[in-house]
């Protein structure tokens, strides 16, 4: 019987090479005149042994990596495929360290399957969930969301079952699913890992919210910039559809879903919801005042729910498993579990899932190892572009909505961008009111102009003078009105990171202290 052996399909692994060692690898077996069966399977998220591949033995899969197309011929040398010892051997896949560590709940099946395989996503739980929503009334699958304490991974946290609520109350011969996959935040890349490496994940969490709340159209808002995402999705569809999990009568029930792919406009600010929602109608991306509501007048003025990705890929486990299994990962308000992305100056950067309580230091060094260059961590991104700079006096908060909001920091979409000692807090601040300034919409004032002039006051403080206390308060005046004065969350979260890095760490803007606010 041939041999399983896996090289991942993912987007990270195909940069560092995975197509070439594929090849390599079916090219050298054939030449020794062994069989194999050579799986293309998603990535398991450590990216520092990308590309990584995996020999099934009656013991498990054991993991090489990284593999280049010259370790090829040793490879086999060594006999490999019998999960022989070498010098890039680490061992049982489970069992290294940093997955062992983890809670994987939404990706218990990434890197374990074939994207496309059918067989081996339902074998692996796969369509549990949604097969349990159509013997639940509608009601009952919202609820099953409601008690679960789901709340929006996309950076929000509204809570994902008073939306589906909200929707299924709604009296309207037309109702939608979107799927808000423009992932733009700096340091994420979870959605996309879904999309590539879990496909029919996604498929099921938006067939059960359809079932949920009555909506019969699906749309997937995909990021331009994902090709490899955009085939794989599209290629999942056809197949879940021509099995019956999507289109007329889904699994023979009454209910009807159909589920396609748009893509996204290339610009940061139709991640914004109602954005989006303008930009599917083939409008320019421009933010929509609220109320109403998306759930009451969303998608061409149709109740609509909107969750990002991870939001929809949570939902199938509560339904196949029960809320309260879900519900007892976490901590306080915030249940379940978080994927969370370490990037920037890392040494193992790379997708770690767990239950909301964990650290930063705990992800820093437990997982990630310290910076790369060797240098001590000096800030934190955590949340994308808008998130705050956080320094190590607040590395041991729990990983929590409500603690991270009381410190004045957000938790985002999970995304982890590290700095080492070198990094200069003044320029990544001015960074993000230039990125502001670039991304706007232009609809709303204090974002448009206001990032402008946030520029330009961040400049004159870093060039210091006698003046230089006055220009401090004026960015304060100017990120409060901010703050509070825009109409979405693009100018009223760049504050976020000009007043950490101006709040924690003075000395990079020439200031021996922070100055307050004017009295």
């Amino acid at each position: 019987m041939p041999v399983k052996i896996f090289v991942p399909c993912d987007s990270a692994s195909l940069a560092l090479g995975a197509d070439a060692v594929a090849a390599a690898i079916a090219a050298e077996a054939a030449l020794r005149g062994l069989a194999i069966d050579l799986v293309r399977n998603g990535s398991r998220g450590m990216f520092w042994l990308e590309p990584l591949v995996e020999v099934q033995t009656p013991n498990g899969r054991i993991a090489y990596g990284p593999v280049t197309v010259r370790d090829i011929a040793s490879l086999f040398d060594a006999q490999f495929q019998t999960g022989a010892a070498h010098r890039l051997q680490r061992g049982l896949t489970e069992e290294i360290a940093y997955l062992r560590q983890q809670e994987r709940l939404t990706f218990s099946r990434m890197g374990v399957i074939a994207p496309l395989s059918l067989a081996e996503f339902e074998a692996h739980g796969g369509f549990a969930g949604l097969r349990h929503a159509l013997t639940l009334a509608p009601s009952e699958v919202v609820q099953q969301v409601l008690d679960s304490g789901l709340r929006g991974r996309g950076g929000a946290a509204f809570p994902a079952g008073i939306k589906w609520r909200t929707v299924a109350g709604a009296l309207a011969r037309q109702k939608y699913i979107v799927c808000n996959a423009d992932e733009g935040d700096s340091g994420t890349y979870s959605d996309r890992m879904v999309m590539e490496g879990d496909p029919f994940m996604l498929i099921e969490g938006m067939a059960i919210a359809a079932v949920a709340t009555g909506a019969t159209q699906g749309l997937v808002y995909l990021r331009s910039e994902y090709p490899h995402a955009l085939a794989t999705l599209r290629a999942a569809i056809e197949l879940a559809t021509a099995a019956g999990f999507l289109g007329d009568a889904i699994l023979g029930s009454p209910h009807s879903f159909h589920l396609e792919v748009r893509r996204a406009a290339g610009a940061y600010i139709c991640g914004e919801e109602t954005a989006m929602l303008e930009s599917i109608e083939g409008k320019r991306g421009v933010v929509r005042a609220k109320p109403p509501i998306p759930a009451v007048q969303g998608l061409f003025g149709q109740p609509t729910v909107i969750n990002n990705v991870i939001t929809f890929a949570s939902v199938p486990l509560i339904l196949a498993r029960g809320a309260a299994y879900y519900k007892n990962y976490g901590v306080g308000r915030s249940h379940g579990t978080l994927p969370i992305q370490l990037t920037g100056n890392i040494k193992y950067g790379g997708l770690v899932e767990k239950a909301f309580g964990v650290t930063l230091r705990q992800l820093l060094f437990d997982f990630g190892g310290g910076s790369a260059s060797g240098r001590p961590i000096k800030a934190v991104q955590v949340g994308g572009p808008l998130g705050a700079y956080v320094p190590e006096a607040l590395w041991d908060v729990p990983l929590d909505y409500e603690a991270y909001a009381a410190v004045g920091m957000t938790v985002g979409h999970g995304g982890l961008v590290v700095h080492d000692d070198t990094a200069d807090l003044s320029q990544l601040a001015r960074y993000a009111m230039e990125f502001c300034a670039i991304e706007s919409c232009g609809k709303c004032t204090p974002c448009r102009i206001g990032s402008t002039r946030g520029v330009e006051v961040i400049d004159r403080i870093t060039h210091g003078g006698d003046k230089q206390a006055s220009q401090v308060r004026l960015l304060r005046d100017l990120c409060d009105t901010m703050l509070h004065g825009s109409l979405c969350a693009l100018g009223g979260m760049t504050p976020n990171p000009v007043l950490s890095a101006l709040n924690h760490y003075p000395q990079d803007f020439g200031l021996a202290s922070p100055v307050p606010e004017a009295a």
